[in-house]
C-alpha cells in the first residue's frame, strides 16, 4: 500500500491541508485506489505547506505547496508512482533548501508519525534516556556542560550550569519546568517540535530530572497553540502507558511525570519568574531576583526553568555524547540553533544550522530575499524586543558574542525581514507600546516609561522644527536610559533595544532632511 504524508501541524491546517486530504481520500476512492495517509510534523518549510510527501522506491518525494485544485491532476500525473507535475519538488533528501541545514534537534522533524513512540524509537528516541537512566547525576550534569549547550529561550545562560545548581540545592522536592509560552513575534521553532517531534521534549525532561533529583515536571504552554496542547496530551498519555513517565520509569528506580498547563495569553509570563508565579496560580507579575529559580522556584522549591528547544537538545548530547554536539558552531556558541524566518520573506521557515552563518548569508541563502521583491531593508532579530539591522551589520556572524558586540541579541532565533519602505520610527513607536501593553505593571519604568516613549515618538513625527525635535530626541534617550538601568525584567530592560536601533537607522535614512543626530546607544 503507497504511503503519503501529510502534516498535522498549525501552519499546513492554517493553509488547507485537511480539505487537502479530504479531496485525496474523494479522489482516492473515485479511482478504486487505496492508499495510507500518515499525519507526520511539519519540516518547517511554511513557503511549501501544504507538503505531501509520497513513499517510493524508499524515498520520500515531494509535492507542494498542495492546494485541493491540484488533487485531480496529480493523480492524472501518477503521483503515487513519482509521476511528474508542476508542484513535484524531487527526493526530499536532495531539496537544496534542507540539504544545507546540519538538523539535530530537529532532526525528525517531518520524518516520522509524530504521536508514534515506535516511530520515535526508530529514529533513534530514547537513547539519551536509556543513557541517563545507567549515568549518575554527576555524569549527566557533565555532558550538558561539556556541550555547551546555552538556553535557547532568549537569555543563552549555560544549561549545565543552571542544572548543576539545582542538583546541589537542598529540598525535600525540585521541579523541571518547561517555558512553552512562545510569544516572540516571529518564532515558532517550539510549537514545530510539540506538534512533530512531542516525545523529544519529554525525553529531554525526564532526563533534566534525573540529573538533578526532581519528580514532577510541568509544561508551561501558551494558550493560543491549541493543536500543541491537544498532541501534547496525547503525547503524555502514550508516554505514561509505555512506562517512560510515573512510578520506576522502564523499571528503573527513578519516578518522574510530567504535567501540562495553559496560560492565559500573556506575554510577560515567558519571562521565568512571572511564569512561575502563573503556575502557581497567582498573576503573572516578575520576582524580584534574588533568590534564583534555581534555588527558589516553584513553590519555593529549586527548579530547572527550560525552554522546549532547550530541553528536547539534550537527548541528541546523552545519545551521542557531548563533543559531537559541541563539535557543531563556534567560540562559545556551540551546537546548532533553529532559526525562524518570517515577515516580508520570500522563503519563510525553520532552518536548523550551527552557529557561524551571517545574518546576511542566511536571508540570502535560505530566505531567497524578500516576498515583495523590494531591496532589504532591516531584519528585526530575538523578537519584538531585539535590535533592528541593516546595511553593513546584516554581515554579522550568527552567534552570541558577535550579536551582543554589534548591540543586539539572537534571543529565541525569531527573524522578521522588512523592505525598504518600513518606517523605522514608526517601529520604534510598536516596541514602546508593545512594552506599554504587555508590561505586567510591577515597576514604574516599565509601566510609564513606556507610555511616555509612545508619546514622545507621536511628539517627534509631528513636530516640524529641528530644534524641538532635539530636544523630543534627548528626553527619548532619557526614557531609554531609564528602562534600561531601572526596570525589575527584561520586558523593560530590554525595550530601549530594539527602539535606539530603528531610531538610528530613521536618522541614516533621512540625514539630507535635516533630521537631528542624536547619539543615542547602542
Amino acid at each position: 500500500m503507497t504511503k503519503i504524508y501529510l502534516p498535522r501541524e498549525t501552519t499546513a491546517l492554517s493553509l488547507g491541508v485537511e480539505e487537502v486530504i479530504a479531496a485525496i481520500e474523494k479522489e482516492a476512492s473515485d479511482r478504486k485506489i487505496t492508499l495510507q495517509i500518515i499525519r507526520n510534523g511539519s519540516r518547517g518549510a511554511a513557503w511549501l505547506e501544504p507538503l505531501l510527501e509520497v513513499e517510493f522506491k524508499g524515498k520520500r518525494i515531494a509535492y507542494g505547496p498542495m492546494t485541493t485544485a491540484q488533487v485531480k491532476s496529480l493523480f492524472e500525473a501518477d503521483f503515487l508512482n513519482a509521476g511528474e507535475h508542476e508542484l513535484k519538488l524531487g527526493d526530499l533528501a536532495e531539496i537544496v533548501w534542507f540539504k544545507q541545514q546540519q538538523r539535530l534537534t530537529f532532526s525528525r522533524c517531518g520524518d516520522i508519525q509524530s504521536l508514534s513512540i515506535d516511530d520515535y524509537k526508530k529514529h533513534d528516541g530514547f537513547i539519551g534516556l536509556s543513557t541517563a537512566l545507567n549515568t549518575d547525576s554527576p555524569n549527566i550534569i557533565k555532558n550538558i556542560l561539556d556541550s555547551g549547550l546555552r538556553g535557547r529561550g532568549g537569555a543563552a545562560f549555560p544549561a549545565g550550569i543552571k542544572w548543576q545548581t539545582v542538583a546541589n540545592a537542598e529540598a525535600d522536592c525540585k521541579y523541571i519546568v518547561c517555558n512553552a509560552d512562545e510569544g516572540d513575534s516571529g518564532t515558532f521553532s517550539d510549537r514545530l517540535i510539540m506538534e512533530g517531534d512531542p516525545y523529544s521534549l519529554i525525553e529531554g525532561m525526564i532526563i533534566a530530572g534525573i540529573a538533578v533529583g526532581a519528580e514532577l515536571g510541568f509544561i508551561y504552554l501558551r494558550s493560543e497553540y491549541p493543536l500543541s496542547k491537544t498532541i501534547l496530551e496525547e503525547a503524555l498519555g502514550r508516554a505514561r502507558e509505555a512506562g517512560y513517565l510515573g512510578n520506576r520509569i522502564q523499571d528503573s528506580a527513578y519516578n518522574f511525570d510530567i504535567r501540562l498547563h495553559i496560560g492565559a495569553g500573556a506575554y510577560i509570563c515567558g519571562e521565568e519568574t512571572s511564569l512561575l508565579e502563573s503556575l502557581e496560580g497567582k498573576r503573572g507579575q516578575i520576582r524580584f531576583k534574588p533568590p534564583l529559580p534555581a534555588i527558589e522556584g516553584l513553590y519555593g522549591k529549586p527548579t530547572v526553568v527550560n525552554n522546549v528547544i532547550t530541553l528536547a537538545s539534550v537527548p541528541i548530547i546523552l545519545a551521542k555524547g557531548a563533543e559531537y554536539y559541541a563539535n557543531f558552531g563556534q567560540g562559545k556558541s556551540l551546537g546548532t540553533m533553529p532559526f525562524q524566518l518570517s515577515g516580508n520573506i520570500k522563503h519563510g521557515g525553520l532552518v536548523e544550522i550551527p552557529f557561524g552563518l551571517t545574518l546576511r548569508e542566511l536571508i540570502e541563502d535560505f530566505g531567497g530575499g524578500t516576498f515583495s521583491g523590494k531591496p532589504l531593508g532591516a531584519v528585526q532579530v530575538g523578537g519584538p524586543l531585539g535590535a533592528y539591522f541593516a546595511g553593513d551589520q546584516l554581515d554579522t556572524s550568527l552567534d552570541y558574542e558577535s550579536f551582543a558586540a554589534a548591540g543586539g541579541m539572537l534571543g529565541h532565533g525569531g527573524i522578521v525581514v522588512f523592505d525598504d519602505s518600513v518606517d523605522y520610527l514608526k517601529q520604534a513607536r510598536f516596541a514602546m507600546e508593545f512594552c506599554a501593553i504587555e508590561s505586567c505593571g510591577k515597576c514604574t519604568p516599565c509601566r510609564i516609561g513606556s507610555v511616555r516613549g509612545v508619546e514622545v515618538i507621536d511628539r517627534i513625527r509631528d513636530i516640524q522644527y529641528q530644534e524641538e525635535r532635539v530636544e523630543h530626541y534627548e528626553l527619548l534617550e532619557d526614557l531609554c536610559d531609564t528602562l534600561e538601568d531601572a526596570s525589575l525584567c527584561a520586558m523593560g530592560g530590554l525595550t530601549p533595544m530594539p527602539v535606539r536601533s530603528a531610531v538610528k537607522l530613521h536618522q541614516l535614512l533621512n540625514q539630507e532632511n535635516d533630521e537631528p543626530k542624536i547619539n543615542l546607544k547602542r
